[in-house]
């Protein structure tokens, strides 16, 4: 497993609808060392730290075997960045990564914490609004961070699993907990179970359980 790109944003403001937007999705990859703090990686811009920050979800990871995935479906290529990730990442496919898994990757230290749920943002971002539901509905979704030891990050650091949380409930798998499926209850119920899980979607699948 490996770091494969770093992706940055500033404050953009895009048209959506008749009217501007605020977003931080449209990275763009960095070549320089990068610090990475509780709340993310200094220097990026999170707008709705709701929905896409605070310590639950300090970085968002994408793996490039996704990428190829919608390369392939899109029929065009793909920089890393273009889907909001700051970190682009080898080796670990949805289906490998788990909720509660803690990871190093070069001197920093993480947890997995929730799928992304992806908004209307990213639709803006590839132009497209239907891909919304077609990423979504994919599975290949990526995975959010937190931060459980600030340091610097570099492209090409390697990425190790520290623990796999017992549970092993991966990415794909817990996007069933969002839609009416024979699964959806024991997806809800293993999530939950999960300390890791992120503070959002601990609220959100206590919602739907009850």
């Amino acid at each position: 497993m490996e770091l494969l790109a770093i992706s940055l944003s500033g404050l953009q403001r895009l048209e959506y609808q008749g009217r501007a937007v605020e977003t931080g999705i449209c990275k763009q990859p960095v070549a320089t060392p990068v610090r990475v703090t509780r709340l993310g990686i200094e220097g990026d811009v999170q707008v709705d730290r709701k929905n896409h920050g605070g310590v639950d979800k300090a970085l968002y990871a994408y793996t490039v075997e996704n990428y190829r995935y919608w390369e392939r479906e899109l029929g065009r290529s793909l920089s890393y960045g273009r889907l909001g990730e700051n970190l682009g990442v080898g080796g670990m496919p949805d289906e490998l990564v788990h909720i509660g898994d803690v990871l190093r990757i070069g001197e920093v230290e993480v947890q997995v914490t929730q799928p992304r749920v992806p908004c209307f943002k990213l639709g803006m971002r590839m132009e497209d609004p239907q891909f919304v539901s077609r990423f979504h509905g994919s599975g290949r979704v990526g995975f959010y961070l937190r931060v459980l030891k600030e340091g610097m990050l570099r492209i090409g650091d390697s990425i190790e699993l520290l623990s796999a949380d017992p549970e092993g409930l991966n990415i794909r798998e817990a996007m069933l907990a969002l839609n009416k499926n024979p699964r959806q209850r024991e997806i809800i119920a293993r999530a939950l179970a999960i300390p890791a899980l992120s503070k959002a979607w601990r609220d959100s699948l206590s919602g739907k359980k009850a």
